[in-house]
């Protein structure tokens, strides 16, 4: 019989709901379970694809092609797995594919609602990937009480009638507030939260609460009293320096073992050191580097979660603490903050917001050689730059016609421009590429046939790259399907690499991304050069 988590959140969002449940699937997995998670957004949009990044963060991709919320990101990271598609679970998806079987006559002239047609369309998605899986947890996004999130609720307290009480468990992330001014921590929201939890039908099985301080005994009792959950059931979440600390303090706690014994499961094996050895070596980093993200989007850091979690990662795997600078390219006194910097990252975006912005911090870093990492935009800002300074292209862009030339540096797909007035798609998910032997990208892969994920509509138009290598750019990647140029590298520069996908994705806190290994280590080559 499957057996199900889900995970539910009170009183204000961002309270970290989806990595106390990437944490618990890693203790899970630690005990020899095989876990996979689901998140689902109530908002009405099909997917997180068009959505701002201000308002969501960035866009995970997962290798299927699918934009999904950056929770996604969470999941692959402590847990080690590939999502796909069918792990994000969205209202406007829901209701879409319940419309589209109303229009073909699938409920045979039944009026649709939204119980039982949406929830068991809800349900559905839960139990799409359980096959193969010890445990599913289920992450509910938004707050209890959201209008949007009602039918999710409803759907998971079906989930507990239709499995039996054995093998479905809840998990509510609450918060419980510090008020300076009378040093006191407050249970009434978190009590609230529940009440309104149990009014739709659901009795979490744990508690986690997020605070700034430790919970006191005489707290934790009274949320137990309040709440009626065991007093052991009550975990506490307080800040942490690193959230790859989080499922060992979670451990600490006997949440894990509380969970398998509700659940009726049995250990597989208990293989807490090797997660416990990688965090312990994380706080025991003996160097130091500055890395720059000259970006537009910094206002929001979860608009580049997985970049940074890359960068970090990537830091342990050279032994050494990553601080990050967040450079908006739109200031126009950054440049201070750039050269003062071990390493310039410039992101991807969209939109030419920025643009020229990114164009100055890589001239900077071509310049005064500084190890440099282009993604996606990014790489496409390296392109435009090296057309403008390198190969006198001047008026050389994405949306201007090149000098005594038909066609722009960075263009659109061919198969946008078949699409473009009906609002095309883009080019997602897992693609191959072929290095060219003995440049910086094979170095760092330790291989010449790569796969990365990709989330954008343009692409180095190949009519420049005879070019842009004389003037000193040089392609040492491409997709040998349709010959698209997938890195490019700078001769002569100690380390200037632009890549066309978001290798990003792919980071893991023990497996650093080879690429972004490469870049941080040159980094530190630079800082100690200059020391």
């Amino acid at each position: 019989m499957p057996k199900y988590i889900f995970i539910t959140g009170g009183v204000v969002s961002s309270l970290g709901k989806g990595i106390s449940g990437a944490s618990l699937g890693k203790l899970l997995q630690l005990n020899g379970l095989n876990v996979n998670m689901i998140k689902c957004d109530p908002y009405i949009n099909v997917d997180a694809g068009t959505m701002n990044p201000f308002q969501h963060g960035e866009v995970f991709v997962t290798d299927d092609g699918a934009e999904t919320d950056l929770d996604l990101g969470y999941y692959e990271r402590f847990l080690g797995i590939n999502a796909c598609g069918a792990n994000n679970v969205t209202t406007g998806s829901v209701y879409k594919a319940v419309i589209e079987r109303e229009r073909r006559g699938e409920f045979l002239g039944a009026t649709v609602q939204v119980i039982p047609h949406i929830t068991n369309e809800i349900k559905s998605r839960f139990r799409a990937l359980e096959k193969n899986h010890d445990v599913t947890i289920v992450e509910i996004g938004g707050t209890v009480g959201d209008i949007e999130s009602l039918p999710f609720l409803e759907a998971a307290r079906q989930m507990r009638q239709d499995l039996g009480p054995g093998n479905v468990i809840y998990v509510h992330v609450t918060l419980v507030p510090y008020i300076e001014s009378a040093d006191e921590l407050k249970t009434k929201p978190t009590q609230h939260s529940v009440n309104k939890l149990r009014e739709i039908g659901i009795d979490p099985n744990f508690i986690i609460c997020r605070s700034s301080k430790a919970l006191e005994a005489g707290i934790k009792d009274k949320i137990a009293l309040f709440c009626s959950v065991p007093r052991e059931a009550v975990i506490e979440a307080k800040d942490l320096d690193s959230i790859y600390d989080v499922p060992e303090a979670l451990h600490n706690q006997g949440i894990s073992e509380q969970a398998l014994m509700l659940l009726g499961i049995r250990a597989k094996r208990h293989d807490f050191e090797k997660w416990y050895a990688f965090t312990r070596r994380t706080k025991a980093l003996q160097k130091n580097v500055t890395i720059a993200i000259a970006g537009k989007y910094i206002k929001l850091k979860d608009s580049y979660k997985s970049l940074t979690e890359a960068l970090v990662h990537a830091g342990f795997a050279n032994d050494a603490k990553v601080r990050l600078n967040y450079i908006d390219v739109e200031d126009p006194d950054c440049e201070k903050t750039l050269r003062e910097s071990d390493g310039i990252l410039v992101p991807g975006g969209f939109g030419s917001r920025g643009i020229e912005g990114k164009i100055r911090a890589i001239t900077l870093a071509r310049e005064l050689k500084k190890p440099f990492l282009g993604i996606c935009l990014g790489m496409q800002c390296a392109v435009i730059e090296a057309a403008r300074n390198l190969a006198g292209l001047a008026g050389a862009n994405s949306t201007e016609v090149a000098p005594k030339t038909k066609y722009p540096v960075i263009d659109i797909l061919r198969e946008q421009k078949k699409v473009r007035d009906k609002g095309g798609t883009m080019r997602l998910g897992a693609y191959t590429a072929t290095l060219a032997p003995g440049t910086l990208a094979a170095k760092a892969y330790g291989k010449t046939e790569i796969s990365e994920r990709h989330r954008h509509r343009y692409e180095f138009n190949s009519k420049y790259v005879k070019l842009l290598d004389k003037a000193g750019l040089r392609v040492t990647g491409i997709y040998k399907p349709k010959k698209l140029p997938e890195i490019v590298e700078l001769r002569g520069h100690p380390w200037f690499v632009g890549v066309q996908s978001h290798p990003e994705f792919k980071s893991r806190p023990e497996q650093a991304h080879p690429l972004f290994k490469a870049f941080v280590e040159a980094c530190l080559k630079a800082r100690s050069s200059a020391a």
